[in-house]
């Protein structure tokens, strides 16, 4: 059964919604991230903290992507959107895994509600089967 997935994706959390001839299912997952804080270099001595820091904050990161791509993985059609650097970041694990000829567009958009989302979708995926 084909499957077309939209997905609004920042740093927190992922909504990921998925459009079949059966229906549609939203799907959230959140990243549990804490805020990145950089500081200025030189503010420590050796840096050791912030590079601990670093690593916990990518490790975290490594994660939720991989939670993400193991639910859009046998999608036919991706759809990325949301406001960050999260969905060009999604995009190049994407393209790691060999996934990256699924995604349809990626789109730049603001803070939206899960129907906001939920509807966008809609709009991209069962528009274009009318075409």
């Amino acid at each position: 059964m084909k499957s077309e997935i939209g997905l609004w994706i920042d740093h927190r959390q992922a909504v990921i919604v998925v459009v079949t001839a059966a229906g549609e299912e939203t799907k959230r997952i959140r990243s549990n991230l804490e805020k990145h804080v950089r500081f200025a270099s030189g503010s420590s001595e050796d840096g050791s903290a912030e590079d601990v820091r670093d690593r916990q904050f990518g490790n975290q990161l490594n994660s939720y992507y991989a939670e993400v791509i193991a639910v859009i993985r046998g999608a036919d059609a991706i759809h990325i959107f949301g406001p960050g650097e999260a969905k060009g970041e999604l995009e190049k694990r994407l393209e790691h895994e060999g996934l990256k000829g699924r995604i349809v567009d990626i789109e730049t958009v603001d803070k939206m509600t899960d129907r906001q989302i939920a509807a966008k979708v809609r709009e991209r995926f069962l528009t274009s089967r009318v075409r």
